[in-house]
């Protein structure tokens, strides 16, 4: 049940992400497991921000 929550929690996260940034994909979501760098270097490539402010947003939602 735990991995049910957390997935539901990450998809309202996105959808709160891609509303506030409209040029955001799913693609550019896409969160694996072990691939944290690799999202956040997606997220800084596309917004133009340091992975602390990609964190800290993220954090707020």
């Amino acid at each position: 049940m735990e991995k049910l929550q957390v997935k539901g929690a990450w998809n309202e996260m996105k959808g709160k992400l891609k509303q506030k940034y409209g040029q955001l994909t799913d693609d550019d979501l896409a969160f694996a497991e072990g691939k944290e760098d690799e999202f956040y270097g997606r997220l800084q490539q596309k917004l133009g921000k340091s992975k602390e402010e990609l964190r800290n947003e993220i954090e707020k939602l």
